[in-house]
């Protein structure tokens, strides 16, 4: 069987290295790029952890680009009360690789020639803002044509905010981007909401049985988890946070999307738009069940997938 080629772009916090675990334990994957993005971090410390992730799975070889450092429009925000200030869980690392392994290539020019030198062929799985991915479009209008299909964690479906009150973290760190892209990318657009993760959340029994593992691999993902943990807890008394009932690896849901055709078990197939201007819906994700938006390009918005699919993946993620 050949390989499902992949090329990631990540905001890498807690739960991208989660979903770059699972992608890279994947025996008939093969990732040919992973481009970076500002959003839970800095652009740098995004760039470090990727490379933090790579080395722990013995996968160095794979190129690492660095990308967008900020939104389009104004200033990026973070996600430092989540996923600790450099983003994976403020663990001191000294051996952590140096970042002149980073490839001099721009990510979104990477974006462009890894698409060109396998047209049809490549999945993007975006598991941050959109920004790179919107510059990609800008660069080339028909970029979006030569990609096999687009896995998009992010947005939302319920007008249910994680970071304003209607928008959802990575849309929200660059609402223009998000917009861009929901409106220009005419391939193939596979979208894993916010309240979609949330409402598939995997048990808390489960999550100390994964990280129980005794290998090197699930040793780090217990420390650099240990921030985001203690967060979810201080939360849970909030009956509000529909996200700390279980543990839910929000970029895992897109990623497992990407590598597995029977992951998503049923999809709302629908135009969707990213809100602008409003002033408490600025980011907000809308979906256009009505058609009165009048475009041709719908997505596939997910509502329902296989638990026990992502179980298994995430436990071969760590072994």
């Amino acid at each position: 069987m050949s390989k499902k080629l992949l090329l990631v772009d990540v905001d890498c916090g807690v739960d991208d290295a989660q979903a770059l675990m699972l992608a890279l334990a994947a025996p008939h994957v093969e990732i040919l790029g992973i481009t970076c993005c500002h959003g839970n971090t800095t652009l740098e410390n995004v760039c470090k952890n990727v490379l933090r992730v790579l080395q722990t799975c013995d996968r160095l070889q794979i190129p690492v680009y660095g990308g967008a450092s900020r939104a389009i429009l104004g200033d990026s925000i973070n996600a430092s009360h989540y996923h600790g200030v450099d983003g994976l869980g403020d663990v001191h690392d000294p051996t952590s690789p140096s970042l002149d392994l980073l490839q001099k290539e721009h990510a979104v020019l990477a974006m462009l020639r890894i698409i060109n030198e396998y047209p049809g062929q490549v999945s993007l799985v975006a598991t941050g803002p959109l920004t790179n991915l919107a510059l990609a479009l800008n660069m080339d209008p028909i970029f979006p044509q030569k990609i096999k299909n687009l896995f998009i964690m992010g947005g939302n479906m319920e007008s249910r905010g994680n970071t304003t009150v209607c928008g959802e973290f990575n849309f929200a760190c660059d609402p223009e981007a998000a917009y861009i892209v929901l409106n220009g990318f005419d391939c193939p657009t596979h979208i894993a909401t916010w309240e979609f993760t949330c409402r598939h959340e995997l048990p808390w029994t489960f999550y100390r049985e994964w990280l129980s593992q005794n290998t090197k691999k699930a040793e780090f993902m217990k420390k650099i988890t240990a921030h985001s943990e203690q967060y979810a807890e201080i939360c849970s008394d909030n009956s509000n946070e529909i996200w700390t009932k279980g543990f839910v690896s929000c970029d895992s849901y897109a990623m497992a999307a990407a590598i597995d055709d029977n992951f998503v078990t049923n999809v709302i197939h629908c135009v969707v738009g990213v809100e602008l201007s409003g002033t408490m819906t600025r980011g907000m994700m809308v979906l256009d069940t009505l058609g009165k938006l009048q475009r041709k390009q719908k997505a596939f918005v997910m509502t329902k997938c296989d638990t026990e699919k992502l179980k298994y993946l995430l436990m071969k993620a760590l072994q």
